[in-house]
């Protein structure tokens, strides 16, 4: 019975609770805003593309066709080492070999990783391309061209050394 009598008396509660939340919840005074100040600097911690240093490289646009590199459109698969911008020749993820990377066989300082974007999707690496890849001292990341832009933007703002192989986004294999 005791029972029975503490839900008659949560029952009689129930509405003065529901009055009292919705006056609190109407008055403005009860509502504080978030600061400013600390909404800027966590924005300005997470945004970088916007506060790119002098002459550092950062993907900023992609489309099926290129890339837009520093407010520069780039159409066609392209090839970042060292800063630099080169055209790169396959069109297509089955023309990535060995061969259409083999600059690496050469440069010096070898980047840690190279970021393959692989079009829209992700493709499966060949045995070989990956031995390649492993012979030169390089790390693989293969994903698809869309991620592998905003990936190498992550890497070079942690001021690591990395390389981009990147075809255009609207390519299927």
């Amino acid at each position: 019975m005791a029972v029975s009598g503490g839900r008659r008396r949560v029952g009689s509660m129930l509405p003065y609770l529901v009055k009292t939340l919705r006056k609190e919840s109407t008055n403005p005074a009860n509502q504080k805003l978030p600061s400013l100040r600390r909404m800027f600097s966590l924005y300005d911690q997470i945004n970088l593309i916007d506060s790119v240093p002098e002459g550092e490289l950062r993907f900023k646009w992609y489309s099926d066709t290129g890339f837009t590199v520093n407010d520069v459109k780039y159409e066609g698969s392209l090839l970042i080492v060292e800063n630099k911008i080169l055209s790169w020749a396959p069109k297509r993820f089955s023309d990535i070999n060995s061969d259409s990377l083999s600059i690496f066989k050469i440069l010096r300082p070898i980047p840690e990783i190279l970021i393959l974007g692989c079009g829209r999707h992700i493709e499966p690496i060949t045995p070989e391309l990956r031995q390649f890849i492993r012979s030169t001292g390089m790390k693989l990341e293969a994903i698809d061209s869309r991620n592998a832009a905003s990936t190498y933007n992550i890497i070079r703002e942690e001021g690591r050394m990395v390389a981009a192989a990147l075809l255009p986004y609207g390519v299927d294999s």
